[in-house]
């Protein structure tokens, strides 16, 4: 493989996945819309979606640096391979920029390129704040299990995570014309939901680190040897006792059998999918009126998301 070669780059990290996150967003689009789009509401659905994988391949190229991974979706981690090494850098700066250059190429005649422009410019920050966090709360080379806590992993989620799944219906009630409102403020709404949802999607993340096979995963777990501050690790040492604290990678996997990880991830799981149900139901039926057009808020598009990822593991 040739090194600084911009179309490999593309092919090697952008389309190597299941593409759900993209697909997201045209399926949004779809159901805000009730009704199947033209070939121009779809090609901009679509554009969005992209946009979407490319800012997801921007962070698991620097994700996995940082991290030093070994592998991603089934395949060695860009920077590990031949000839690429710390071309990586450049390359996560490209598959960052590429967005921005599609928005400004197909958006910029639209009223809300803007409102995109400030999703996509946002939830970066705020995913990199979560970056940031995390780095700090558990560096490699200074293990600390004192700043471990199940309220530290949900502040580094909610900032890593929760907000970067937010901005995929975003961008979609954006395209459709939602508005905001000074009251029942549809996005608002829409963060309420999608918070927690994100939320639940890291701690599965965390958990199939821990209890999927490579095969399964797509890579290599390597939350316990890079001192993650993961869900599995937070809860184990919230009943753990002092003498259980010391252990090497092997000797912590058979902790977390000890204490029952399967059974407390089984019921988180159950508790989360039920309040984030509960958070759905508050949008009427009808779907919520946003103040503008035939277009509302639907169940639907939480529900499609919850979904995805419900039961991912099985």
């Amino acid at each position: 493989m040739s090194a600084g070669c911009y179309p490999q780059n593309l092919d090697y990290n952008v389309t190597g996945g299941k593409l759900n996150c993209g697909m997201s967003v045209v399926d949004s689009v779809e159901i805000l819309n009730g009704r199947k789009l033209t070939d121009d509401e779809y090609f901009k659905a679509a554009l969005l979606g992209w946009g979407v994988e490319f800012l997801q391949a921007y962070y698991f190229v620097s994700d996995d640096m940082t991290d030093q991974s070994i592998t991603r979706r089934g395949q060695p981690c860009w920077y590990r391979v031949e000839a690429v090494n710390l071309l990586a850098i450049n390359d996560a700066y490209l598959l960052e920029g590429s967005n921005y250059y599609l928005l400004k190429k197909h958006f910029r005649s639209e009223p809300y390129y803007v409102y995109l422009l400030d999703v996509f410019h946002d939830t970066t920050f705020q995913t990199d704040i979560g970056q940031l966090i995390d780095l700090i709360t558990a560096p490699e080379d200074n293990i600390d299990l004192s700043k471990f806590s199940l309220a530290k992993h949900q502040k580094i989620v909610i900032f890593k995570t929760a907000y970067y799944s937010f901005y995929l219906p975003a961008l979609a009630m954006y395209m459709c014309g939602i508005p905001h409102s000074s009251t029942n403020d549809p996005y608002e709404l829409a963060q309420k939901i999608l918070v927690p949802l994100g939320e639940y999607f890291q701690a599965q993340d965390d958990f199939l680190d821990f209890a999927a096979p490579p095969e399964v995963l797509g890579k290599v777990g390597t939350d316990i040897i890079d001192n993650k501050c993961s869900w599995c690790v937070n809860t184990a040492l919230a009943i753990m006792m002092p003498a259980q604290r010391k252990a090497a990678e092997a000797r912590v996997k058979e902790l977390y059998e000890e204490i029952g990880i399967r059974e407390r991830y089984a019921e988180y799981e159950e508790g989360a999918y039920k309040r984030i149900i509960g958070l759905i139901e508050t949008i009427p039926t009808e779907g919520a009126d946003v103040g503008a057009g035939d277009v509302k808020l639907k169940r639907e598009v939480f529900k499609v998301f919850l979904d995805k990822i419900y039961k991912g593991h099985k």
